[in-house]
């Protein structure tokens, strides 16, 4: 349930007691404040799902409020996520792109009855949103078609200065997608530690690899 839903219960519950005379309709603030306690009270740590998933940094409390981010709020919000962008280890963008459609195909993890907690254990899940490869039929439409996403991009060659840009861009997205898009639906992979960095790279290869069949 998101923070309007909340919200909303919130004064639901407010003008019930407002309609019984037992009490005059809370501001705001308070409001706020009893969506969020109806929130706590509404969870508790299973397996490797814990409450602190409920507290939210600033990017996800501005873009699940009821009203917009200011441009000021949105703009602190991308410049922090790009300094928490970690970037690979001795400049190797790519692996895999045949370990990056398995990633891409699996949505497992993060739920209680998971056993480990550890990125390795977690899928990519990106058909849930996207589609990808020419021969699944079965994806989301949530985000954009990522299908030719680098051949559109022209990136002939992973080392060619050319295609620095737009491999760079590609893991910071990756890494965290607030960084350049202050509300993106996007999971943070590497900043949520959804994904490895071994994991990031094997996505990247899916999606920048002249050879996968994404560029084909």
């Amino acid at each position: 349930m998101n923070f309007k839903n909340r919200k909303l219960m919130a004064v639901i519950g407010a003008v019930a007691l407002l309609a019984a005379g037992c009490a005059s309709l809370p501001s705001s603030a308070e409001l706020d404040a009893q969506a969020l306690a109806m929130l706590k009270a509404s969870f508790r740590d299973e397996g490797i799902a814990t409450t602190k998933r409920l507290e939210q940094d600033l990017g996800q409390q501005a873009c699940s409020s009821d009203q917009a981010p200011t441009e000021a709020v949105a703009k602190r919000i991308e410049t922090e996520a790009l300094a928490t962008i970690k970037w690979p280890a001795g400049g190797q963008y790519l692996g895999d792109w045949k370990e990056g459609e398995k990633l891409a195909q699996n949505g497992r993890g993060m739920t209680w009855t998971d056993k480990s907690a550890a990125p390795s254990a977690n899928g990519a899940n990106c058909y849930n949103c996207h589609q990808i490869s020419k021969e699944e039929v079965s994806f989301g439409t949530i985000g954009p078609s990522l299908y030719n996403y680098g051949k559109i991009r022209g990136v002939k060659a992973i080392d060619d200065p050319a295609s620095a840009a737009i491999v760079q861009y590609t893991w910071g997205k990756l890494w965290n997608s607030k960084a350049y898009n202050a509300c993106s639906n996007m999971p943070r992979f590497g900043h949520a530690a959804l994904l490895n960095e071994d994991q990031v790279r094997h996505v990247m290869a899916l999606l920048l690899d002249p050879r996968s069949p994404v560029n084909q």
